[in-house]
């Protein structure tokens, strides 16, 4: 995944993130940010219990310690990554176990 900042600022950060097909971002969640992702391209999102299908120009807001994972399809897709306060060191990855 490649980021580029749009703006970064310890109370707001906008990110530009790109993710090659078929790439996936782990389960995690966020202590205290706040996100609205807004993708160029479909993606699977994982939130919280639910499974959705976002839709190309949707946007979805992730509340601070929800849980998150998503994967591309077929094709590369850009998110825009709004978050408040900024999230880099605030990422808490979760270890998937099966019972």
């Amino acid at each position: 995944m490649q980021s580029l900042f749009l703006l970064k600022n310890p109370k707001l950060t906008i990110i530009q993130e790109e993710m090659p097909p078929g790439s996936s971002e782990l389960l995690h969640f966020h202590c205290k940010a706040q996100q609205l992702l807004y993708p160029s391209g479909e993606a699977t999102m994982e939130i919280g219990d639910d499974s959705i299908e976002l839709k190309p120009s949707q946007s979805l807001h992730i509340a601070p310690e929800v849980l998150i994972a998503f994967e591309t399809r077929i094709d590369s897709i850009a998110f825009i990554v709004i978050s408040e306060p900024e999230s880099h060191g605030d990422k808490v990855l979760v270890t998937r176990t099966d019972c």
